[in-house]
């Protein structure tokens, strides 16, 4: 089956983990919490291309706070459902060094993007480095000491889309986050 008509089938056999109701009201949480923590540091904003561009916009449309935002790509992904070997294809214009950060992606699932993300910007001398994602896959396989200040839900360890996170490319603008049925 050629991937738009199996992503138009994956989609309509979906389960809706989380409404965009639910979403809206996430992003609302997660944004006054990251106000309380960073309204007074001058903070740079970092999104993880391309999943965390959703929650991104979302996440700063809703601070009324001034921040420079930058972005960075990483992945594992290459429209695949299975990660592999890590894949920078852009690091942040803005430098971090004596920053205080904020990483903004989609999902934690087993970590081991944001772990070397982390890394990287720490190597690259920011004062201080926080993680916002969207959802959180519940589940034991994170990579080491991983772990998201700001999380909006938290999803079953199934393979989910919307919101950012994708199907094989497809259903990232979707304002709600599915799973797919047997993954």
């Amino acid at each position: 089956m050629e991937r738009h008509a199996e992503a138009q089938d994956i989609f309509k056999n979906a389960d809706c983990l989380h409404d965009a109701a639910a979403i809206a009201a996430a992003y609302d949480r997660m944004a006054e919490a990251i106000r309380v923590q960073y309204e007074e540091k001058k903070p740079l904003i970092l999104c993880v291309m391309i999943g965390g561009l959703h929650p991104t916009s979302e996440i700063t449309q809703r601070l009324k706070f001034p921040f420079q935002i930058d972005y960075l790509h990483a992945t594992r992904y290459r429209g695949e459902t299975t990660g592999g070997g890590l894949l920078w294809k852009a690091h942040p214009e803005i430098s971090v060094r004596g920053r205080d950060v904020l990483v903004i992606d989609d999902i934690l699932d087993e970590g081991h993007t944001l772990a070397a993300i982390i890394e990287s910007l720490q190597k690259m001398e920011a004062a201080s480095v926080k993680v916002a994602v969207l959802a959180e896959k519940i589940h034991d396989r994170k990579a080491p000491g991983i772990k998201a200040d700001f999380v909006g839900v938290t999803v079953e360890d199934r393979y989910v889309f919307g919101c950012g996170m994708d199907y094989k490319s497809y259903w990232r603008q979707l304002p709600a986050i599915y799973a797919v049925k047997g993954l």
